[in-house]
């Protein structure tokens, strides 16, 4: 330790020929002239690392890194581009000072610059460091990504990577092959965005048509229920729109169960229907004549003006079919039909 630099609080270091510099009056430490920090990477990083996952979720953490290693890469070119501008120069360079700054043991298997491809091989890289101690056995993304920032740079054209060995997956090395694409980060975030809408969108389908199936399955049960009056008399009212689905529901359903209360007489309660067209007119036809082949008759009430004006204009075969205004006119229509009447109690 010299003297001037206990005097002064600074101290350097060339570590195979990368500069180090500690300014401890400033609190500054500087590799390569630029500032920089250190990690614990067993510790700190790793909490730093489990940080970004646990906020993000892990694939948006691997697209994270991923992006940030290639924005980085994009920034080692720049300035290597700026201070040098020979390629095979600065590829040279590069191994030396990724191994000094504990990046792990680089090396750039080849390069063409006319190709627009090279093949990288890291040993021990700090993500590989990081991986093994959070128990992960994928290979890291921010690597990869990096190299294929700093090659997009040099080459001046976009160009991405694909992993054909890895370190964390049992290999000596990981190696990385890199060569002209169309894929940048922002593609890939706009991809995975995509992705979970699309993923958000089917959740949701699925939750609509799931709802949509109990509503159907309720409305099933509800639907013209059939209401027992009185001895050889019910009611059966038509609520809603009737599709396809619910007419052949109504049809199956009255059918099955008028024998089973021995009717005479089918009131239909129209009060509530809407949505009145001709496929409605057809539904009610084909009722009563199906009603008629068991020997019940058919009574409309709460007829709107509406539905009379279609049924008058239909050749619906419905002149024969007893229509009141109310409810109440229709059951003492089927009474007066059976030879009964309602009296009031004698007080």
């Amino acid at each position: 330790m010299m003297n001037n630099e206990i005097t002064t609080g600074r101290y350097t270091n060339e570590v195979n020929g990368s500069q180090f510099e500690w300014d401890l009056k400033e609190g500054t430490f500087t590799y390569q002239g630029d500032d920089v920090i250190l990690f614990w990477i067993n510790t700190a990083f790793k909490v730093f690392m489990d940080t970004i996952e646990d906020i993000s979720g892990g694939e948006e953490a691997r697209l994270v890194l991923e992006t940030a290693g290639y924005r980085t890469g994009e920034n080692v070119s720049q300035f290597y581009h700026e201070s040098m501008g020979n390629i095979e120069e600065i590829v040279s360079l590069l191994p030396n000072t990724y191994l000094t700054a504990g990046w792990g043991v680089t090396t750039i298997q080849s390069v063409s610059e006319a190709e627009t491809t090279a093949v990288v091989r890291v040993r021990n890289s700090w993500e590989y460091k990081i991986h093994n101690v959070q128990g992960k056995k994928t290979e890291g993304t921010f690597i990869p990504g990096h190299w294929a920032g700093v090659f997009s740079g040099l080459f001046g054209q976009s160009v991405w990577y694909r992993v054909v060995k890895s370190q964390i997956e049992g290999d000596e090395y990981s190696e990385y092959v890199f060569s002209p694409s169309s894929i940048t980060p922002k593609k890939n975030i706009l991809s995975m965005i995509n992705e979970k809408d699309r993923h958000e969108i089917v959740k949701l389908e699925n939750k609509v048509s799931e709802r949509t199936e109990d509503l159907q399955n309720l409305i099933k049960e509800l639907s013209s229920p059939i209401i027992p009056v009185l001895d050889n008399i019910v009611v059966i009212p038509l609520v809603g729109r009737f599709n396809e689905e619910r007419s052949e529901e109504l049809m199956t359903k009255t059918l099955s169960q008028l024998p089973n209360y021995q009717a005479h007489t089918l009131i239909l309660d129209l009060t509530g229907i809407y949505g009145v067209d001709e496929y409605t007119i057809e539904l009610m036809n084909n009722l009563v004549g199906a009603c008629r082949l068991l020997g019940v008759n058919t009574i409309f009430v709460g007829v709107s003006p509406k539905l009379s004006i279609l049924m008058v204009q239909s050749k619906a075969e419905l002149e024969n079919t007893v229509c009141l205004s109310t409810l109440q006119h229709g059951i003492h229509y089927a009474l007066a039909e059976e030879g009964l009447h309602i009296t009031e109690k004698n007080k």
